[in-house]
């Protein structure tokens, strides 16, 4: 099993899936590797080419909070925030000028006004571009959580600036018990129930296939990829990585923006079945 990172991993600084990239993925999966997105995204943030690659049967979303069988259009697993947390985290959040986010059953919910704004939340324009363009506008993101009252696959905020992230972030870690924290942006925080990121979700995932821990590689560049990475058989880093991700990754790949998650699945897997292959020939 290959479980792949989206932003800063698989896809480029421009957000594209090369057609290397795509030759290498169903290569992989033609040779019987299940390959799938581990991403925090919500699943409708999944890129189309990504989910509509033949062969491509399950994903990770939310950073392990949601487990799909795309083919069947079935939840395997779940893992949620419940609705005090989440109400606690926003709550915290909201002390700061923030665009908050809530992902239901895969979908991503924001304020339409701030959505309206997101470069003041995300400077870069690609990433401006995906967010704005995959979330579902609400009037009052707030508001419809409170009307809701249910559980949520992730609690998501991005800041205006990186001081305001880091002072929400100590506050969200003080005062709300039972989550996993993390965030893949310098100015974003990732809020999961305790117990649920992308390494576990790549273990439950593995378990139900038959696949064992040390086949599974994963392939990660930000914070919320570190489980992922120390849980997996091999952990490979993107070059673009931090310095934290590298820590906890076993080997170093090249940057996304020169197909480094195309040349770890070459180089560890591919590179393997096709010599097991020239052998059976010979």
């Amino acid at each position: 099993m290959v479980g792949l990172d989206m932003d800063g991993t698989l896809l480029t600084t421009e957000k594209e899936l090369t057609e290397h990239t795509k030759e290498v993925l169903l290569e992989a999966i033609d040779r019987g590797v299940t390959v799938l997105p581990a991403t925090g995204r919500p699943l409708t943030g999944i890129p189309e080419e990504v989910l509509k690659l033949p062969g491509v049967r399950y994903a990770v979303a939310s950073n392990g909070a949601r487990i799909v069988d795309l083919k069947e259009d079935r939840v395997i697993y779940e893992g949620l925030v419940s609705y005090e947390t989440g109400s606690r985290v926003l709550e915290i959040c909201s002390r700061y000028d923030a665009l908050m986010e809530i992902y239901y059953d895969g979908v991503g919910y924001a304020d339409e006004e701030k959505l309206k704004r997101i470069d003041e939340y995300v400077p870069k324009a690609p990433m401006a571009r995906y967010i704005a363009g995959s979330r579902c506008p609400v009037e009052d993101v707030m508001a419809m959580f409170e009307e809701r009252k249910a559980p949520t696959d992730k609690v998501h905020a991005l800041f205006r600036t990186k001081e305001e992230r880091e002072k929400a972030w100590q506050e969200v870690e003080k005062e709300v018990p039972d989550i996993e924290i993390t965030g893949a942006l310098s100015n974003n925080i990732e809020v999961n129930a305790k117990g649920v990121n992308k390494g576990r979700g790549l273990l439950i995932l593995g378990e139900l296939l038959g696949i064992r821990r040390e086949e599974i590689m994963a392939v990660g560049d930000g914070s919320n990829d570190i489980a992922m990475l120390r849980e997996a058989g091999l952990g490979v880093a993107m070059e673009n990585a931090t310095d934290e991700v590298k820590a906890a990754a076993d080997v170093i790949t090249l940057s996304n923006d020169r197909e480094g998650a195309a040349a770890a699945i070459e180089k560890y897997v591919l590179r393997d079945l096709r010599q097991n292959e020239e052998h059976d020939k010979i």
